[in-house]
């Protein structure tokens, strides 16, 4: 699956980078390959930001389907040329279990804000996976949001392997940091009652600062709305925020609670222009993150 995998990587970058990186990529691959040297990988991984930019992949839907096939919830679409050829770099290091730790290890340490994205980026990619949950679990400390990110967006590492309660704190940092919610791979399938609660608690919060609340955060409570969580609802429908208004129709929508149903007769109009529950939840997510711009 390796060699799968640093072929696909690598033909990717072929339609985007120079020759003269993918030249001196195919050398240092042999390096790190065959001789498996810890401080020849380091200097490769470190190197590559001479050699390609941070400029996204040029992908197909062949392509996007070749992904997901080697590995599901892949999604290069959001990777850049760097992290790719460090990526491919990374695979190439012999998988003898205690040599590749040591190494990986030293490089998340010693990582600098690019090569963390590359690294936690590339997680479900890795080898050792089970063994790598605290490292990525580390990981979400940061406040970086390129770092944040690769981790907690567009990646199915946490929603295959975080335990609930690191998951949902995962989640409530995305909140805090305003990161969009519809892009957290797994989010729907892992609502939990605590997670609901927590986001409530938020929304609470903001509304006793003074401050607007974060539309996608009613996704979370969809399938735990009860009473308290209906006069929530209630109050965002009162807002002249027209994404508060979306989400929270959304919401009812969503919502198996039969006064929740009963609220919603009396938004027949804007309920009719909803789009289907996930698009509608995506459309939302997107648009604030562009009034955010």
């Amino acid at each position: 699956m390796e060699n799968q995998l640093t072929s696909f990587l690598t033909q990717t970058l072929e339609r985007s980078a120079t020759q003269k990186g993918l030249d001196w990529l195919s050398i240092q691959l042999e390096k790190v390959s065959i001789e498996g040297t810890p401080s020849k990988f380091f200097l490769a991984f470190s190197q590559a930001s001479r050699y390609f930019k941070k400029e996204k992949l040029s992908l197909s839907d062949n392509d996007l389907k070749t992904a997901n096939e080697l590995f599901t919830g892949f999604q290069p679409e959001f990777w850049d040329q760097l992290q790719t050829a460090r990526t491919v770099l990374m695979l190439s290091y012999p998988q003898k279990k205690e040599a590749w730790f040591a190494a990986m290890n030293q490089l998340f340490e010693t990582a600098d804000m690019n090569e963390h994205q590359a690294l936690f980026a590339a997680l479900p990619l890795m080898p050792f996976q089970e063994e790598l949950i605290p490292r990525a679990i580390d990981g979400l400390r940061t406040n970086i949001s390129l770092v944040f990110d690769s981790i907690a967006l567009n990646n199915p590492f946490p929603a295959k392997y975080f335990p609930e309660a690191n998951w949902n704190q995962m989640v409530l940092k995305a909140i805090f940091m305003q990161r969009p919610l519809y892009r957290i791979q797994g989010l729907e399938e892992r609502r939990n009652p605590a997670l609901a609660a927590i986001a409530r608690d938020f929304a609470h919060e903001r509304w006793a600062a003074g401050r607007d609340v974060m539309p996608e955060i009613w996704r979370l409570v969809s399938p735990f709305v009860n009473d308290k969580y209906l006069e929530d609802l209630k109050k965002a429908l009162t807002t002249k925020d027209e994404l508060q208004i979306k989400s929270a129709l959304l919401t009812l929508r969503e919502s198996a609670y039969l006064p929740a149903q009963e609220i919603l007769q009396s938004y027949p109009d804007q309920v009719a222009t909803l789009d289907m529950d996930a698009i509608a939840w995506e459309s939302i997510g997107s648009e604030f993150q562009r009034t955010r711009v």
